[in-house]
This record gives structure tokens, C-alpha cells and sequence, in this order.
């Protein structure tokens, strides 16, 4: 799913304080030189390039603009400019190879187009300049822990931060006396005594097919340790060594019950979630992202208070931990290097400090950043926060580090596995086939 996309609080236009909008050209002129003698940029204005389609982050950074970081917009006033998604990617090379980045932009669809940037020395160094400014405590270190495992270092912000695990009907635990599962076992038992009771145990899209490869990476990193997947990337192990088949066929045998329904290749992501919302499944693998689903009363008939979150389980014997988190940082965003500057870095500490807060207060989103001061949240979203703030490391999803065609073939033959089509074993090859020609 593309955790960056549009939440239910929508808003179409952008008004904000000192905003001023500019054309893609004249952005690239008004970013700023960079002044090679004394290795500070010169910019403008704190001009910042984002992605058409995320509605989430622009109306923070106009909040920060017009009350807490009011004085850094004075002297360096904030403009946005947007570009569709799939633009992006081209117009950041094109104003890389010109050293014509804005101050601070959308990192780009891609890990490697992150560290091909990074590597050009077009990336600020969050690790040192955070530190440098003192506020490097402001983030979370499950949240540095996710991008540096992604894109190779700390080199981009954490303003969305997505946990998953599994979100359980509590109102039917209770009934029903299951007692929250730690353990791949104890979920087992969990999902046959709501089954007994008539109640499909798991809700999952097979249509998209990467909410079932997740259970596959997270039984994965539970038993093999959270490296399980960059071995693989490494050319260290392979989907195909009996212990990765093993994970593959965990979930498999959740699928031979048939536990996640009927018609699980046809099920697309909204039904998914709505089949838990409506009460017919009492689990749902899903991120955080999910909570803006939960947070619309018509289609909520559980209701908030009768939906609870728990980690995916530890496997018994296994390498990894529950606390190490399933975790993304949605479309990345960072800062130019070279157009960094004093009054760029009183923005960068500014937004450090205050950007937990004002991302729960403005838009209900959960970050990488520390809640600085006090935020009212339901109960679900607090779960999730202290979850976050918990963690002390995280690990990612089973095509993080695939590149498109073994992510389409992992993705598009999910649902027949799990269904029974296919083995295990075959599903693992054929992903493994792809990986190797890629």
C-alpha cells in the first residue's frame, strides 16, 4: 500500500502563512546558490518539494510556519510546491545535476534513487547535523533503525512513521476468553477458538497480495532474525533454503484452514478492512495507517474502543524479537546538503522538536518524532504512539529490497499459496527465479 497517499481528513488546496507558490522553474532558480568557499547554501526561502498526492504533511509544515517555528519563517519563509508522484523521481535528477534542490524535498519512489543522491553528496547528514543541533533525541530510534536498514543511512525524515501488526476484535477475545497471542502458537490457537465460535479469524487482501507476504517476512524475522531478508539481497541465503520455505508455509497452513475466507485472490484492501470493521474476522495484519479507516464512524460498526493492536508474535526458538517492529517511513522526505545553511538548520531544529505534536494535533498522524508536549488522542492512536516511542529497532516487509519485477511476481502469486494452488515451495522459487534475473 502507498502509506504516503491521502488520509480521510482531506484537504484540497494548501493556505498557509507566509506560503508563497512557485513554478517548478522558478523553484529551481530560487532555491539558492551554494557557496562552495564556505560550504553554506544561500537560499531564499525554505522551499520545499513534495509530491502532489500527499495531502498529510503540507498543512504540519504550514502549522509549524504560522505558530511554533513563526520565527524561522520569518526570516526564511516556507514555500511548497507540488508535483505528481510520478514526476518526481525525473525532476529530482534533473535538479540534482544542476545542484538546483530545493532546501527540502520528497526523497523520490525508490531506496536507490535515495542513496544515488545520497552518494552525490546531494543529501544532508541527519545523524551528524541532528546531533550537531541537539535534537537528535527528537527521533525515534526504531525510525532511524527503518531508514537506515533502507536507504543506507540516516539521510531522510521520519514525518510519517508506520508500524504494523495485527489490530484483534477485543469485544470477541473477551467473550471468548482468548487472552492476546505472543506467540505464533498462541495465535494459532486464538484463530481456532474464534473459528469454533463461527468467526473467520483473519480478514487479508489477496487482490493486493502483499498483506499475506508480510506474514511471510514477519514469521521470517521472528525466527531467522531480523537479517533474514537482507541475506537473501546479500546473496547470502535464498527464498528457496528449507528454513525460508518453512516461514513460507506457516501462513500457508493458515490459508489450508481456511481462515481467511472464501475467495481470498478476489478481496481487495478496502473489503479487507471492512470485513474486520464490520465484525466478521477478529484479526487484521494491516500498518498504522490503517487508523484513518477506523476513525470513520459509518463504516466502523465495532467501534474504536472494541479494536486493539498487538505485535506480530515471536515464533518459538526463533532469532527475533517482538520488539523489533515492522515499520516504514511512507514517501521519505529530506533536506539539500547544499543548500543547508544556519537559518535552514534553526527549520530542520524547529520542526524537530515540534513536529510529533503538531502531526498528531494537525492531521492525527503518528511519526518518527518525539511528542514534545501534551496531545489528546483516542485510545487506539495512543496505543500505536507508545508503541512507536517503545521500540528500539525495527525491520521492514518481505520486497523492501526487491526490485519491480520479483515485488509484481511476489505480490500477484501471494493469494494462490495461501489459497492452496501452489505450494509453498513453488511460490518461494518462482520469487527467487525473479530475484535472480533481476
Amino acid at each position: 500500500m502507498n502509506t504516503w497517499g491521502t488520509r480521510r481528513r482531506r484537504r484540497s488546496t494548501i493556505v498557509g502563512v507566509g506560503l508563497a507558490v512557485a513554478s517548478l522553474t522558478t523553484l529551481a532558480a530560487c532555491g539558492g546558490s551554494s557557496d562552495s568557499a564556505s560550504g553554506e547554501g544561500d537560499p531564499e526561502a525554505f522551499s520545499f518539494l513534495i509530491n502532489s498526492e500527499n495531502t498529510n504533511i503540507p498543512p504540519v509544515l504550514e502549522s509549524l510556519a504560522a505558530d511554533q517555528c513563526s520565527a524561522e519563517n520569518d526570516a526564511l519563509p516556507l514555500e511548497i510546491e507540488t508535483i505528481p508522484q510520478t514526476q518526481l523521481d525525473q525532476q529530482l535528477q534533473l535538479l540534482a545535476g544542476q545542484d538546483a534542490l530545493p532546501v527540502s524535498f520528497a526523497a523520490g519512489n525508490t531506496p536507490e534513487l535515495v542513496k544515488t543522491l545520497d552518494e552525490a553528496g546531494q543529501l544532508l547528514d541527519f545523524d551528524e547535523t541532528l546531533t550537531d543541533l541537539g535534537v537528535i533525541d527528537d527521533i525515534s530510534p526504531a525510525a532511524i533503525s527503518t531508514i537506515e536498514t533502507l536507504y543506507g543511512g540516516f539521510n531522510v525524515l521520519p514525518y510519517q512513521y508506520n508500524i504494523e501488526g495485527f489490530w484483534y476484535n477485543t469485544e470477541l477475545f473477551d467473550e471468548l476468553g482468548i487472552d492476546v497471542p505472543t506467540t505464533w502458537d498462541e495465535m494459532v490457537d486464538a484463530a481456532e477458538q474464534l473459528d469454533a465460535a463461527g468467526v473467520q479469524p483473519f480478514s487479508a487482501s489477496g487482490e493486493q497480495g502483499w498483506p499475506l507476504t508480510r506474514l511471510v517476512s514477519g514469521y521470517l524475522f521472528r525466527d531467522l532474525g531480523p537479517d533474514a531478508l537482507q541475506a537473501v539481497a546479500d546473496g547470502d541465503a535464498a527464498l528457496t533454503d528449507p528454513e525460508y520455505v518453512a516461514g513460507a508455509q506457516a501462513v500457508a497452513d493458515l490459508g489450508e484452514q481456511g481462515w481467511f475466507g472464501q475467495g481470498l485472490g478476489s478481496i481487495d484492501y478496502d473489503t479487507a478492512v471492512n470485513t474486520f470493521m464490520s465484525g466478521d474476522a477478529g484479526m487484521l495484519y494491516m500498518g498504522s495507517w490503517v487508523l484513518s479507516n477506523f476513525s470513520d464512524e459509518d463504516l466502523n460498526k465495532i467501534g474504536n474502543d472494541s479494536i486493539g493492536y498487538f505485535p506480530f508474535p515471536d515464533v518459538e526458538g526463533g532469532a527475533g524479537s517482538a520488539e523489533q517492529t515492522p515499520a516504514n517511513v511512507g514517501l521519505p522526505m529530506t533536506f539539500s546538503a547544499k543548500q543547508y545553511n544556519s537559518e535552514v538548520g534553526d527549520w530542520l531544529t524547529c520542526i524537530s522538536e515540534n513536529w510529533g505534536a503538531a502531526a498528531l494535533e494537525v492531521q492525527d498522524m503518528v511519526s518518527g518524532f518525539t511528542v514534545n508536549s501534551d496531545v489528546e488522542l483516542d485510545p487506539l492512536t495512543q496505543e500505536v504512539s507508545d508503541q512507536v516511542a517503545a521500540a528500539d529497532s525495527s525491520v521492514l516487509w518481505f520486497e523492501a529490497l526487491f526490485g519491480a519485477q520479483a515485488t509484481n511476481v511476489s505480490q500477484t502469486n501471494a493469494a494462490s499459496f495461501v489459497s492452496g494452488n501452489t505450494s509453498a515451495e513453488d511460490f518461494m522459487s518462482t520469487v527467487q527465479s525473479a530475484l535472480d534475473s533481476e
